[in-house]
This record gives C-alpha cells, structure tokens and sequence, in this order.
C-alpha cells in the first residue's frame, strides 16, 4: 500500500474530545470540552420549533443565507462600528472551525509560515500544517500571559511568514488582549505585510474591567483582518455548527471558493432559527456577561477555596490550574524543565495527561491535559471550564475537594 499523507502522520486526535469520551466512560463531570450544559434561548428554540414544520429545509446560497447575512452585518456594526456588506463580506461556514480552515487555506501557501501564540487552541496548529504551512510559536508570559513586543517582531518577520492567528478572548488562557497588545500586534502586521486571523468566538463572554477590541478596527487593518467566530458560545448552541468569516471583498472572494469546496454551505434551517438571535437587542449581551461573570465567581471560588492555585480568566470561560503539588507534571522556569518527581505514567502518556486521567476516574471531574495548548514543555496545568448550571459547578467543585487522592 502507498503510504499516507506525511502532513498527518504525527497527528493524534484532539486531545479535548478524548477526555470527554474518557468522562463520558467513567461517569465524570465533563469540564473538558467547552460546552454549557443549560439550554439556548427560550425565543431561538422557538423558533427553530416553527421552522421545522416550515423551512426551508433545502440548500441555502453557499455563502449562507440573505437574511442571516443581513442580521449579522448588522449586529457586527452594532458592536464593532464596522460594516462588512452582506453581499461581499461575509461567508457563512459549518462552524467556526471551518471558518478558521477556509481562511487559512484561502491566505497560506505550501511553504509558508503562521505565527501562533503559545498556549493555543489545539486546532491552529493543525490547520496551519493542514495547509502545507509551518507554525511559529511566540510565548506568553506563564505569570502575567503578556508577550514579549520583540519575541514577536522577529517571529513576525522570519522570511515566509503569511500570517499570525489571534484568539480573542483566547482558548485556553482566559486572556484578553489590551488595545496597546493590539496596537503593537497591528503595526507589526503592516510593517511587514501580514493577514492577521482571528478567532473571537469569545467576544462577548469579558468580564469587567477588561474590555474586547475587534482588531479590524485599528488604523490599517481592516483589509488585512480575516474575522472567523461562530454563533456557538454566545448563544449556547454549539451544536447547530454555524459558524462566519468576515473579511474586505478581495479577501472573502477567495474564502468563498475554499468554502463552497469544503463543505457547500451551513445548515439552511439552522440558519433561519439562528435570525432571530442575532436581532436580540442589547439587554440580551449584558444579561450573558452577568451570567458568565456568576459562573466564574462561583468557581474560581470554589478553587480559591480548596486552596488550588489558577490564572484568573479576563474573558472566555476557562481556568488553568496548576497540579505542580500533585507530583504529576514538570514546571517550565525560564525554559528549563525541572522534573516534580519520579511518578510512573503510561506508556506514552505525559504527566498532566495521567494526572487527567486519575483525576476523571477517581475524582470524577474531567479536564484537558495543558501540555496540548503549550509549544513549550509545560506539563503541570490543566484545563477546566465553568459554562456549567450552578448545581453542576457546585458538585464538581465538591467532588474537587478529594484531589489529595492524587497526591503522590
């Protein structure tokens, strides 16, 4: 047999999806996978319910439908103060996974380099080597989660470099980039002639006092953002997969193609419902961010208060927490790996991945392995997420009271 693609052959499956099969074996709380576990807005259910008896049940345009199309160019202008035309400015994709792979396959050639943030959402990595290109990492800060201004210029001006990906509020971190972060990511873009794409799936979900910024809007970058975000965490429908990209006309015409190649278009009933949630008005955002803000508080609490040491999230809906003191993992100090101890995982299997494990087994909480987020040798964070009803974050955070199990 002919052997298969060389691009995949070291990819494993996503990390985040097998730790929920793992909690879903063993009985665990899932706060691996960043789903909530309450239901969508009562008025886009309705909806939906009405639009089954209806339609449409056929296809859409490929770039999605007029009126959804329409209802987002108003909704982006509403808290950007940018107006992307509905015609010429926005694709409609299955997700905003299919966004993100769409515009990086419509910007990168074979050969070409993207810089990522480290730690990074696990799939950017994947769909930059999906597309011939190789990844650039650029370290965050592990105390502060800053970046180094001239990391990032040289990063940023390494010889085929097409693009950088930002994750804004980013996966996993919780951070959330200041205007000056973007001002300096924005004139490093234009000095040396780069799309930057963004992920901003999170941008509603901010807590006080920061503030999200579309980097779209800062002086130049309206032609050389590609916005990628998705209907799924702002409305708790992840679900329904649909997904968009915004981008200025040249740009979109070539992401429309890649699109209507990958997948034809978004689910044309899906599309209807989800109209009505993007003619919300505004008391429905401030009312989600109040919602976000009680599950944070009632959680990182609850970690406060089992005495576990975390980063404090800016926005999104995630928590780091170190597991140094449960011997399992190797801290990162100033690139030198010290090893905690002499634990014996799996074959194969790092520490915080163990530590994953036994803790969705014997805890009967599950989360996500850091070391699948981090280019850096970081193995003693993991991930947990709090988009959970108050009863479910309460017996997690109970069950979270037997960790000492674990302790080697």
């Amino acid at each position: 047999m002919q052997p298969l693609s060389q691009r995949t052959e070291t990819f494993t499956d996503s990390v985040i999806r097998r730790m929920t099969r793992i909690a879903n074996a063993c009985g665990a709380i899932n706060l691996s996978q960043g789903f909530p576990d309450f239901d969508p807005p009562e008025a886009l259910t309705k909806r939906l319910s009405e639009v089954a008896l209806t339609g449409p049940h056929q296809y859409a345009i490929t770039f999605g439908a007029q009126n959804f199309r329409e209802a987002l160019s108003d909704k982006q202008f509403h808290f950007s103060g940018l107006r992307y035309d509905p015609q010429k400015e926005i694709v409609i994709t299955c997700g905003s996974t299919e966004a993100m792979m769409a515009s990086m396959m419509s910007v990168c050639n074979p050969g070409d380099k993207v810089v990522l943030f480290s730690p990074f959402y696990e799939n950017y990595s994947a769909d930059t080597i999906l597309c011939g290109a190789t990844p650039v990492y650029v370290p965050l800060s592990p105390v502060d989660l800053s970046f180094d201004a001239n990391v990032l210029e040289s990063a940023m001006a390494q010889p085929g470099v097409k693009a950088l990906v930002l994750c804004n509020p980013a996966n996993p971190s919780g951070k959330v980039f200041t205007h000056e972060e973007l001002s300096i990511i924005a004139s490093l873009a234009i000095k040396y002639d780069l799309y930057v794409i963004t992920d901003e799936v999170y941008e509603h979900i901010v807590y006080a006092p920061h503030r999200h910024t579309y980097i779209a809007t800062l002086p130049g970058m309206f032609e050389r953002t590609i916005e990628c975000s998705s209907l799924s965490k702002t409305y708790s429908i992840t679900g329904w997969r649909l997904g968009y990209v915004l981008a200025a006309e040249p740009v979109m015409e070539r992401i429309k193609k890649v699109h209507d190649f990958l997948t034809v278009g978004a689910a044309a009933p899906l599309m209807e419902a989800a109209v009505t949630a993007l003619r919300f008005d505004y008391s429905y955002y401030t009312g989600l961010q109040a919602h976000y803000t009680h599950m944070k508080d009632v959680f990182t609490s609850g970690l406060r208060n089992l005495g576990l040491h975390f980063t404090e999230p800016q926005g999104a809906y995630f928590v780091l927490i170190d597991i140094s003191e449960f011997g399992y993992g190797r801290r990162s100090v100033s690139g030198v790996c010290e090893s905690c101890s002499d634990v014996k995982c799996a074959a194969g299997t790092l520490p915080d991945e163990q530590f994953c494990i036994d803790m969705a087994q014997k805890v009967g909480v599950a989360a996500v392995p850091g070391s699948s987020f981090f280019r850096e040798s970081v193995d003693h964070l993991v991930r947990l997420h709090f988009a959970k009803k108050d009863e479910t974050l309460y017996e997690a955070l109970n069950r979270l009271e037997n960790l000492k199990k674990l302790k080697k």
